[in-house]
């Protein structure tokens, strides 16, 4: 009889153990989780009220064709900024393929609404500042949750001023226009992830949480193109 209780003490301490590791470790990349979560709840409304009404109207109204056609053009601009982080990578496979993407597209793509690069194999290498700095070793610093903007860190936060230069969508000096079209891009891109977000919020218990890790490690993959390292972070 002694040697369970002494069993369950172990058992019960160990689960301690664990508990305390994985809150210190938690901490430690979301030292702002309190402040993180009240924007995240902010964002969460004005989505529940605004992005995803207007995004679900456009996907139910907008033939699947045009929607493909509109984020294919997008991703082409994109590509452009995606250019120049392969390049201050020193990535010269990815800037071989993502002029290649740019061109294609561009020229033969009827400005890029069809993505003829993708059919013919063309890969296409999306780098932003942010993930530029990581690269040259500037460490990610703590998850921080922007208003409307959504998951980033320090580092990410710091890199927006030059990625929002980088955008060719900033250099339209028509202003509705460019209005216009920004509102479009935001519109679709919150179009593509409707199925997505349902699913977060039917499976996740934690939304908050699951957001934060997923993105955490989406761009560790991304700034070490797929190899995530030992300790799960930068």
């Amino acid at each position: 009889m002694g040697w369970r209780k002494a069993a369950l003490a172990v058992a019960v301490a160990m689960a301690c153990g664990l508990a305390t590791a994985q809150e210190a470790q938690r901490h430690s990349v979301d030292p702002l989780e309190p402040f993180n979560r009240g924007v995240y709840r902010f964002n969460d409304a004005v989505d529940r009220a605004v992005l995803r009404p207007v995004a679900t109207a456009y996907r139910d109204a907008v033939p699947q064709l045009m929607r493909t056609g509109v984020s294919n053009f997008f991703g082409n601009l994109g590509d452009v900024w995606n250019l120049a982080n392969n390049v201050l990578q020193f990535k010269l496979q990815g800037s071989a393929e993502t002029f290649m993407r740019l061109n294609v597209n561009t020229f033969f793509g009827l400005g890029g609404l069809l993505d003829i690069a993708t059919d013919a194999g063309i890969e296409r290498h999306g780098e932003d500042f942010g993930q530029t700095l990581g690269y040259w070793g500037v460490p990610a610093g703590p998850y921080l949750v922007l208003p409307l903007l959504g998951p980033s860190t320090i580092r990410d936060t710091a890199a927006l001023p030059v990625d929002y230069w980088g955008d060719a969508l900033g250099h339209v000096n028509d202003i509705p226009a460019r209005n216009s079209l920004t509102v479009l891009r935001v519109v679709d891109r919150r179009a593509s992830l409707l199925r997505a977000s349902q699913l977060l919020q039917d499976a996740a218990l934690d939304p908050y949480s699951f957001t934060r890790d997923a993105y955490l490690q989406r761009r560790n993959s991304e700034v070490r193109d797929g190899e995530l390292p030992d300790d799960g972070g930068q």
